[in-house]
C-alpha cells in the first residue's frame, strides 16, 4: 500500500546492503549531486567519520561546475569561470589534512577582465590599485580619487558581514543577533547596489564597472541590495583566478580528496526521491532501491530538487505555490564555439556593456529580450592553452537573458539569437568568426531546465534580495534530517558562497547526529536502570 506521499514505504522497496553500517565507521549520509556543495559536503562529512555516499546523475562530477572536452579537442567550461576568493575552500581541504594548492594550479589574473562600455570607455580592471586608479581617470578623474575609500569602507562591511555569512539563520531571533546589529549601518538594508556606489562616482561608467557582479547573483545592481559591493571588492582585495585547467579542475580535486577520505562517489546514479518514515528522511530511493541512511543532503537546484526530491507535505514553508511565486534569477543563453586560428588580443575575460545598460537589465527584469544585449566573452587560452588544441581557440559566450517565465519558445528563437550573438561578437574585432567556428554547442534556458535541472532555466537560483536572504531563504537545516547545500539556500549563489553554506550544513548535520546519539544513549541508560 502507498503511503499519503503517493510512494511505496520503504519496507515495499529493496534495499541495498552494500552500504550497511559497520562497527566504529559512523553514521551514513546520503548527499544528493556531485555538485560544489555536495563535494565540500562530502570532505567534511568524511573526514568527521561519517558513511558518506554521495549520489550524482551524470556521468561526471561538479555538476555546472565543470569542464567538457569537445570534439576536436576544445575545452570548456559549462558554468562558473571566475575562480573568486579561494579562502574558504583553502579552509576546508586544510580541515581535511590537504592542501587545494597541492591539487589545482590557480593563476592570479592581471588584468583580471576588460570592461567595454558601448557608450564610450573601458576599463582593464587590475588588482593593483594605483593602475585601477589611472584607468578609471582617463574617464572619470574624480571618480578615481574615491577608489581607496570605497575600498577601505567594503572591507570594514566584509569584516562585519563575514560571520553572518558563516552561521546558519533557523529562526527569526538569528536576525535580531548581536552580529546583525552591528552589521546594520553597513549594510545599508534599503539602499541598491548603485545607489549606494553613488556616495563614492558619479559617473555612470565608474559604477558599472564596481556593479556589473550582481550579473554573479543574476540580479540588477538597480535592485540588488547594496550589501554586495563586496563583491567588486572581493574581485580585487582577493584576486580573480583561473583554475589551470579550468573550473572543473577544482571539482575533480574536491572529489578526489573526498574518497581520500572513504565517501563512495556513485556516478549516473539518479536518485528517485528521499525515503520517509513518518515525518523523518530515512534514505533515497536511487534505480528502485532503497538506501537506508542517518542524514540526507540536497545538492541542487531548489525549484527543481525540492519538487522532484521531497514530496509537498514535508516542506510545508516552501510548498509548490510558493516555490512557483518566489522570485528568481535571470537566465543565460549560451555558446561555446571551437574556433580555428586565434582571436588576437582578446584578454582572459571580457564584458561589454550596452549603450543604455539600465534599459538591457530592465527589458530582463520584466521578461523581454534585451535588443540592446550585454554580452560576456572568455577565452581561457589566454591563460591556459590546455583549453584548446594548438592552432585553435576555445570561446566561451555568454548573453543575460529572462528566465522561461518570460514564455519564450527558444525551440524556435535560438537560432535568431545565435545570429544576434554572433553579430554582437563583431565588435570584438571577430568579423569572421563564423565561417572559423569548428565546435558550437548552444544552451537555451531551456537547456538549463532540461539538460542541467535549473528550475524555470533560472541559473542562478532564487534571487538575492532581502526577502529571500538568511531566515527568509530555504534554510540549510531543512528539516525532517534533510540538509540543504547550494546556491539556493543560506548563504546564496556564487562558489565561495556555496562552499560556506556546505560548511554550515555540514556542522549541523554533525551536531544533530550527535544529539540524536546523546538521545539514544539517555534513553538506553534510563531502560537499563
Amino acid at each position: 500500500m502507498k503511503n499519503p506521499d503517493g510512494h511505496f514505504p520503504p519496507s515495499a522497496l529493496r534495499e541495498d546492503s552494500s552500504n550497511d553500517l559497520e562497527e566504529g565507521h559512523g553514521e551514513r549520509v546520503a548527499i544528493i549531486g556531485a555538485g560544489p556543495g555536495g563535494l565540500a559536503a562530502a570532505m567534511l562529512l568524511a573526514r568527521a567519520g561519517l558513511r558518506v555516499t554521495v549520489y550524482e546523475r551524470d556521468a561526471v562530477v561538479g555538476g555546472r561546475t565543470r569542464t567538457m572536452t569537445a570534439p576536436g579537442g576544445y575545452r570548456f567550461d559549462i558554468g562558473p569561470t571566475f575562480f573568486l576568493y579561494p579562502r574558504v575552500l583553502n579552509e576546508i581541504f586544510e580541515a581535511c589534512g590537504e592542501r587545494l594548492e597541492d591539487h589545482v594550479e590557480l593563476r592570479k589574473l592581471d588584468p583580471q577582465y576588460h570592461v567595454i562600455f558601448e557608450g564610450g570607455g573601458e576599463v582593464r580592471a587590475t588588482p593593483d590599485l594605483k593602475r585601477l586608479a589611472t584607468e578609471i581617470a582617463r574617464f572619470a578623474p574624480a571618480d578615481a580619487a574615491n577608489i581607496e575609500r570605497f575600498f577601505a569602507d567594503n572591507r570594514r562591511k566584509l569584516e562585519l558581514f563575514r560571520p553572518i555569512l558563516e552561521r546558519p539563520f533557523g529562526s527569526r531571533r538569528d536576525v535580531l543577533s548581536p552580529a546583525m546589529w552591528q552589521a546594520l549601518p553597513m549594510l545599508r538594508p534599503l539602499s541598491s547596489v548603485d545607489k549606494d556606489l553613488r556616495r563614492y562616482f558619479a559617473d555612470a561608467r565608474t559604477r558599472l564597472a564596481f556593479s556589473f557582479q550582481s550579473k554573479y547573483l543574476g540580479m540588477s545592481p538597480f535592485q540588488c541590495p547594496s550589501l554586495f559591493t563586496i563583491l567588486s571588492f572581493l574581485e580585487y582585495e582577493h584576486g580573480v583566478f583561473h583554475p589551470m585547467g579550468g573550473c572543473g579542475a577544482v571539482s575533480e580535486a574536491m572529489a578526489a580528496a573526498a574518497r581520500r577520505l572513504g565517501a563512495d562517489i556513485r556516478l549516473s546514479a539518479d536518485v528517485q526521491r528521499v525515503v520517509y518514515e513518518g515525518d523523518r528522511a530515512v534514505g533515497v530511493e536511487v534505480g528502485g532501491e532503497f538506501h537506508r541512511t542517518d542524514a540526507v543532503v540536497v545538492n541542487g537546484d531548489f525549484g527543481h530538487a525540492a519538487r522532484k526530491l521531497i514530496p509537498e507535505r514535508h516542506r510545508p514553508r516552501w510548498r509548490d505555490a510558493k516555490i512557483d511565486k518566489a522570485r528568481i534569477s535571470c537566465s543565460t543563453f549560451m555558446m561555446y564555439l571551437g574556433i580555428e586560428g586565434d582571436v588576437g588580443d582578446l584578454e582572459h575575460h571580457t564584458i561589454v556593456l550596452a549603450k543604455d545598460y539600465e534599459r538591457n537589465i530592465r527589458d530582463i527584469s520584466e521578461n523581454r529580450i534585451p535588443k540592446d544585449f550585454s554580452f560576456y566573452v572568455q577565452h581561457p587560452g589566454r591563460t591556459d592553452p590546455s583549453m584548446a588544441p594548438a592552432g585553435h581557440t576555445s570561446l566561451y559566450v555568454l548573453v543575460p537573458v529572462p528566465n522561461l517565465r518570460s514564455g519564450t519558445d527558444w525551440t524556435s528563437f535560438a537560432p535568431q539569437f545565435r545570429a544576434l550573438t554572433l553579430e554582437r561578437l563583431k565588435s570584438l574585432g571577430l568579423s569572421d568568426l563564423e565561417s572559423r567556428i569548428r565546435y558550437e554547442r548552444v544552451i537555451t534556458p531551456a537547456g538549463w531546465r532540461d539538460d542541467f535541472g535549473v528550475n524555470e532555466g533560472a541559473t542562478f537560483n532564487l534571487a538575492h534580495d532581502l526577502r529571500q536572504m538568511l531566515y527568509f531563504r530555504p534554510h540549510n537545516r531543512f528539516g525532517g534530517g534533510v540538509y540543504l547545500v547550494g546556491g539556493g539556500t543560506h548563504p546564496g549563489s556564487g562558489l565561495p558562497v556555496i562552499y560556506e553554506g556546505a560548511r554550515i550544513s555540514a556542522k549541523l548535520v554533525l551536531d544533530d547526529l550527535a544529539e540524536r546519539r546523546g538521545r539514544v544513549k539517555r534513553i538506553a541508560r534510563a531502560a537499563a536502570e
